[in-house]
């Protein structure tokens, strides 16, 4: 037989061409199906019925092995049951809703937390992440640099919210994630994103809430440590006064 005897009736680049989209193809749907893990099914709007989990869409459910030895199965079907303190503008689906109550207490719009797990975040030697810095004295604040610690804590109404108290850092990081404010007697550490504080002449000045509302932060059960869940809520409670601080701030901006 000639070496080129297939090759002679036989489109060799054509059937590779064909071959090359037969397997991009594949590849596309199978990543499709893949990211389908977290998310879904998904919900009609506005009903919130489950759309048809198609076995050819939906992947099979896998079991994942975590660090902690802990192992977590996804896709799971799990729904967010919490209810809602909204309502909505219209019947028609994508319509917008309004808080009914305190947005930035309930969890709405922009102020909604996931819920993660209420446990620390671990470093690799399983101690906690985020820590206050007197939990890690070989960390300090670099030369030139102001120390916060001690300084008033002035909201967007100009009034004073609070004192700084501790400043929290990132083992894994090196770097501060969270000031510690105190406002007065309370329960648990109030702790606000460093990055929405405004450092300087001797103060920290925060435009996402007014100086009441830091009353109403949400606080860490463990004075030394913060949850997931903690963090997730402290961040949504700051970021989203940054619309429902004041009902200006929800209007339209010209």
């Amino acid at each position: 037989m000639e070496s080129n005897y297939l090759t002679s009736y036989l489109d060799v680049a054509q059937v590779t061409l064909y071959a090359f989209w037969a397997f991009f193809f594949g590849l596309i749907f199978w990543l499709r199906k893949e990211d389908r893990r977290e998310g879904y099914p998904l919900e009609t709007d506005p009903g919130g019925r489950f759309r048809t989990n198609h076995y050819l869409l939906m992947p099979k459910p896998k079991i994942f092995r975590l660090r902690d030895g802990s192992t977590r199965q996804a896709p799971d079907d799990k729904r967010d049951t919490r209810p809602i303190a909204a309502r909505r503008l219209g019947k028609w689906p994508g319509a917008p809703m309004t808080p009914t109550g305190d947005p930035l207490v309930d969890g709405v719009g922009p102020a909604a937390w996931a819920e993660r797990a209420d446990r620390p975040d671990m470093t690799w030697d399983g101690r906690p992440r985020i820590v206050p810095s007197h939990a890690e004295p070989h960390y300090s604040v670099a030369g030139g640099d102001p120390d916060p610690r001690g300084f008033p804590v002035i909201g967007a109404d100009g009034r004073l919210a609070g004192t700084v108290s501790e400043i929290w850092v990132d083992r894994a990081e090196h770097l501060v994630r969270y000031l510690q404010i105190d406002t007065g007697p309370g329960v648990g550490a109030l702790l606000m994103p460093m990055t929405l504080a405004k450092i300087g002449n001797g103060r920290v000045k925060v435009k996402s809430l007014l100086a009441a509302q830091f009353l109403k932060a949400p606080r860490t059960k463990n004075p030394d440590s913060v949850t997931l869940l903690e963090e997730d809520k402290a961040s949504a409670y700051f970021t989203g006064g940054h619309l429902y601080a004041t009902a200006g701030r929800t209007e339209a901006q010209l």
